[in-house]
């Protein structure tokens, strides 16, 4: 592997305008990068990584490669595009365990509350913690990710690097409040209360969209997003029916067929895959089916019951089939969006949301409610972790902004 990564940082061009870098939503210097790694400057090159996304090593890993960076590659045009992603992983898996060795600034005894530990509540904490600032990270659960270490599978993202973040972050000095969720007994007025000079929340959407049709809560059916948080207490039976084709589904029915489940098969009312080309080729690999032009209608004890779609020479539903398709299916996992849950918009004053019941931010990602911002799906919808970073940075550059004016 060693070698390959060498032969492929050798193969860069150096391009004047890298469209690599313009592929990044989170524009990494690539060249920089490739440079300092061709000259043996593998500490400067892990740097100007993780200066510009301090997720970098997870990034290398879950991120639509073939869309981004290496996509862009303008080798890719007429042969073979520079793997940029295996550089990077190398780069960021042997500088991660020393940033926080790095330049930490003086303590400036000012207090930040992060809410949520997922790809932007760690973006914000790892940046304010290295400018000064006094960071306490409160999560739901027991462990830091949040979508990163319950949404996304083991066999995709290995969560012992997510363990790694987190020793880091605490040699850093970041401090976690596992188990406790802002919006129940604690609030953000006792937050500010307590004397935290600004606050950041980044609780992504958990909340599973239902399909409001009968037969939803039967005790075959079940939703993605709470599948993948734990699929080993899950009794789903040899044929699994998934509704809808996303990066979820795709998740979900690689867990399921790892789990035992001998036939699984996705569902589209149209003949559009929303998930991302990469992850649907793994899926077919792995042995999942795809069907196209099948309307839930409802589901039943045996299975989903389905209105069959007719299509135009262009492949767009002009019509159903008046007889309804009854599939014989053990477990149905519905797949098809999340939305934030609404606990924080209900418990504090002047917090709003929008009619998706994403948080409302201003060009500085600060909320409606002073001193309080936000960023990543929680603000914009279920995205990429990349996105999130990218979000999240700009509003640790708002929040600073804020505690500092």
């Amino acid at each position: 592997m060693s070698l390959f990564i060498v032969k492929e940082a050798e193969r860069c061009l150096q391009c004047k305008k890298p469209m690599c870098m313009e592929g990044c939503p989170a524009h990494t210097n690539i060249p920089q990068v490739v440079q300092a790694f061709k000259e043996n400057r593998l500490l400067e090159a892990g740097e100007t990584l993780f200066e510009n996304n301090p997720l970098s090593l997870v990034c290398s890993i879950v991120c639509d490669h073939e869309a981004q960076c290496t996509g862009h590659c303008v080798l890719g045009k007429k042969g073979s595009p520079i793997i940029f992603y295996e550089i990077e992983r190398f780069i960021s898996d042997s500088y991660l365990d020393r940033l926080k060795k790095k330049g930490v600034a003086e303590n400036n005894g000012k207090q930040v509350a992060v809410i949520g530990a997922g790809p932007s509540g760690m973006t914000v904490a790892i940046i304010l913690a290295k400018h000064g600032y006094n960071v306490t990270i409160f999560y739901d659960n027991d462990k830091i990710g949040g979508m990163l270490q319950y949404g996304i599978p083991d066999f995709r993202l290995n969560k012992q690097i997510l363990e790694r973040y987190k020793n880091v972050m605490q040699q850093m000095g970041i401090r976690f409040r596992p188990n406790t969720a802002i919006g129940e007994s604690i609030t953000i007025e006792n937050l500010k209360r307590d004397g935290y000079a600004s606050i950041f929340v980044g609780t992504g959407v958990w909340r599973p969209k239902m399909l409001g049709i009968e037969g939803e809560t039967l005790a075959n059916v079940h939703y993605g997003i709470s599948y993948l948080g734990n699929p080993s207490v899950y009794q789903l039976g040899n044929n699994v029916a998934i509704i809808g084709m996303g990066n979820v589904a795709m998740d979900v029915a690689r867990t399921a067929l790892r789990h035992g489940s001998e036939h699984v098969t996705l569902y589209a009312r149209s003949k559009r895959i929303a998930a991302s080309e990469n992850e649907v080729e793994f899926t077919r690999l792995d042995g999942a089916e795809f069907v196209f032009g099948r309307a839930i209608e409802k589901i039943t004890q045996s299975g989903p019951v389905f209105r069959v779609a007719k299509f135009d020479e262009n492949d767009n539903v002009t019509g159903y089939e008046e007889e309804l398709e009854q599939v014989e299916a053990d477990s149905v996992i519905i797949a098809v969006s999340q939305a934030p849950k609404n606990k924080l918009i209900l418990t504090t004053e002047g917090l709003e949301g929008n009619d998706r019941g994403l948080l409302v931010i201003d060009e500085n990602c600060m909320t409606t409610c002073e001193g309080v911002f936000s960023a990543g799906d929680v603000v914009h919808g279920s995205n990429t972790v990349v996105a999130a970073i990218h979000e999240a940075k700009k509003a640790a550059a708002g929040m600073m902004k804020y505690m500092e004016g």
